[in-house]
């Protein structure tokens, strides 16, 4: 009897031994995510595990010392109910960005913003997922590219500002899951589509909730849309703090800030295992303009003196030297 007892004891401890060790298994390869997307979420755990189901991760840093010193996971791209507020520094660096900008009563343009659009929520990662992005720029250099069934093959599609496929569905595709815009270049978009706002000012944030509500607000430095057609429940808001990151990490302010495209990249970085650019850059003839249109003021772009496009465009080609991105000439 005691011989058995003393058996059942061994068993029992190999047992709780075993247990214990699946248990620390699961806890460091898990990558459990708050990451806020309305269902699409990104990683945030840099454990030695793989970070994700791909063969190749974003979120390997240590692969490349240039990628760690520049990409921050903890940094949260959305402005949600559960991080509203914008900390000085970032508030003052962003009411500069657009003159005659005031940050008065900000915090009640949040809460009503959330009011009337919904505020994304945190899930956790599937880690077994590969999930892939292709993030289609606008140049003239996608004209003639057939990269079109390419760019319908990833799981999310990012287009940005007035971004076209009908007639050019060769070289871009026809799907699109995420348009970045701001009101000055706002488009109206099919249902489905989560439309980011990328607000360079407070009144972009006033401009989002008119658009879905009151449709008052028509003119802010320009005359924009009053009404935007668009999915309300899948409206997105990058929030200041992110775009500081991008200036600050990644651009090191060269140009007044990151231009769209440049930030929709990022973005991707942040919420996908692998990420393949499309459009960026000059055509063949090197000339920067948009592919749907002819090259009339191709230069406009580099000539304002807001955006560095050349210097976006190197880092671009880094990310791909390194290994983070493939990059589509």
């Amino acid at each position: 009897m005691l011989r058995r007892k003393k058996l059942w004891g061994g068993i029992a401890l190999c047992l709780m031994f075993s247990l214990w060790k699946i248990y620390q298994s699961l806890r460091m390869g898990s990558s459990a995510s708050l990451f806020p997307l309305g269902g699409w979420t990104g990683a945030k755990s840099l454990s030695e595990a793989k970070p994700c189901g791909c063969d190749s991760c974003i979120q390997e840093l240590r692969h490349s010392t240039w990628f760690r010193e520049h990409f921050d996971v903890a940094v949260d791209p959305l402005l949600t109910l559960q991080n509203p507020e914008i900390p000085p520094e970032v508030l003052q660096w962003w009411l500069k960005l657009q003159s005659r900008q005031t940050g008065t009563q900000l915090q009640e343009t949040i809460r009503h913003l959330f009011a009337i659009l919904p505020s994304p929520t945190a899930r956790v990662l599937d880690t077994a997922q590969c999930r892939t992005c292709a993030v289609v720029g606008n140049s003239g250099r996608l004209r003639n590219t057939q990269h079109g069934r390419e760019i319908d093959s990833h799981d999310y599609v990012l287009r940005m500002n007035r971004a076209q496929t009908t007639g050019f569905e060769k070289d871009v595709g026809v799907r699109t899951t995420h348009h970045f815009m701001y009101p000055e270049s706002a488009v109206n978009l099919q249902s489905g589509i989560h439309l980011v706002l990328v607000p360079f000012k407070p009144l972009d944030l006033k401009w989002v909730t008119s658009a879905f509500s009151t449709w008052e607000l028509q003119f802010t430095y320009k005359r924009v849309k009053r009404l935007i057609e668009a999915d309300k429940s899948k409206v997105l808001i990058l929030n200041p703090s992110f775009l500081k990151y991008i200036q600050d990490k990644w651009t090191q302010h060269h140009g007044k800030y990151p231009s769209t495209g440049f930030i929709a990249l990022i973005f991707a970085l942040h919420m996908c295992n692998k990420v393949s650019a499309f459009g960026y850059g000059a055509d063949s003839n090197g000339n920067w303009h948009h592919y749907w249109e002819e090259n009339r003021y191709s230069g406009a772009f580099r000539r304002t003196g807001v955006h560095n496009a050349d210097y976006e465009l190197s880092l671009i080609k880094r990310l791909a030297a390194e290994g983070k991105i493939s990059f589509y000439m």
